[in-house]
């Protein structure tokens, strides 16, 4: 049973887009902060971006003061052993990442005469009053955004598509953040089946959960990634996935606060190829030739004379053989035909056919 109304069956769209299994996956280069401070190096990426062909970039729009506290003490501070950010504080690696608010026209502006969808991950309500005036196409919020409920009804009665990462997010904190989105009039959502750690692992990643949210809150669903690679991206396709998200830099080597989990533009490129050939390779529920096989039936075995055949001569298991082409009897009337005698001379390489049997 449905949490909420099963919405599928509607075409949504972002932009001029279509999204969902009438199209390929759509497909996101995620800047974050590795532009590495540099509106040049920013420019780069988003063309970059469009040269591999993605169909959309991402930024984040926040100040560090709009995400937290300047303070350098308890949990303000990154001591995790394990985390890209240890030694770091919260506010200090959010001064270091952010986008300033000034680029996001020349980026958005790059975007469009790219062919690329800009678009942009608001963290508070300034920003979506900031984004408003820039009139983006469509809004993500993030996995530590994702049960931020006022957040969420503000983006959502903007009226525009809403794209939630679902990290962390237990099956009752979307249900909330759904029902909140779509009251305050969100009606085109994608939930990206997403894992909150940096980078992911395949294993830690449970893809499997995509075709059970889509089910249970029925509305398109796609998948945020943060493994390495494209393994785990191609896999979500044949899952349902319609929208997949990776993070994106020029080179990992260039450093930055996103750059050890980003894709390079080759990588990209391949993901992007790939993913659609997954997504055509899913097809429909089909047995039998296709138009296309039909000639290759002509290649299959059948039973062919491989002696020549006086009439009368008895078949044994030395006349004929299975063999291709596929012109003659099914083989399996092998067992069947032996014993049986022909009505006329036959040559090696004669198709078997009953008319040769009395």
């Amino acid at each position: 049973m449905h949490l909420l109304e099963n919405r599928e069956g509607m075409i949504m769209h972002i932009s001029n887009r279509e999204i969902g299994k009438g199209a390929a996956p759509f497909i996101i280069a995620e800047m974050s902060g590795n532009h590495n401070q540099s509106l040049d190096r920013a420019l780069e990426i988003v063309e970059a971006a469009a040269k591999s062909g993605a169909h959309a970039l991402k930024i984040q729009t926040y100040t560090a003061d709009t995400m937290t506290l300047d303070l350098e003490e308890g949990e303000f501070f990154i001591s995790d052993p394990n985390s890209l950010w240890k030694g770091k504080s919260l506010h200090k690696l959010y001064q270091e990442a952010y986008t300033p608010w000034e680029w996001h026209g020349p980026i958005l502006d790059a975007c469009r005469k790219l062919g690329m969808i800009g678009f942009s991950t608001p963290f508070d309500e300034t920003a979506v009053d900031f984004l408003e005036e820039l009139d983006v196409p469509c809004y993500k919020i993030a996995s530590f955004e994702n049960t931020d409920l006022p957040l969420i009804r503000k983006v959502a009665s903007t009226g525009k598509p809403m794209i939630i990462s679902t990290g962390m997010a237990t099956v009752a904190e979307l249900d909330e953040t759904v029902r909140a989105a779509r009251e305050s009039g969100c009606k085109d959502l994608v939930l990206l089946k997403c894992t909150s750690t940096y980078p992911a692992t395949p294993e830690n990643t449970n893809i499997l959960t995509i075709p059970h949210m889509r089910e249970l809150f029925g509305c398109e669903v796609g998948l945020s990634d943060h493994t390495m690679g494209i393994g785990t991206a191609l896999a979500s396709v044949a899952l349902g996935a319609s929208i997949i998200e990776k993070h994106f830099t020029l080179r990992r080597a260039d450093g930055g606060v996103d750059s050890a989990f980003s894709m390079e533009p080759e990588e990209m490129h391949a993901l992007v190829v790939e993913s659609e050939r997954a997504w055509q390779s899913l097809g429909k529920v089909s047995y039998g030739p296709t138009k296309q096989e039909s000639q290759s039936l002509a290649y299959r075995r059948s039973l062919y004379f491989v002696r020549d055949m006086k009439s009368g001569d008895t078949i044994t298991a030395d006349d004929i053989r299975a063999i291709r082409p596929g012109f003659g009897l099914p083989t399996k009337y092998l067992p069947i035909l032996q014993g049986k005698r022909v009505t006329r001379d036959v040559r090696r390489g004669t198709p078997v056919n009953w008319e040769l049997f009395g």
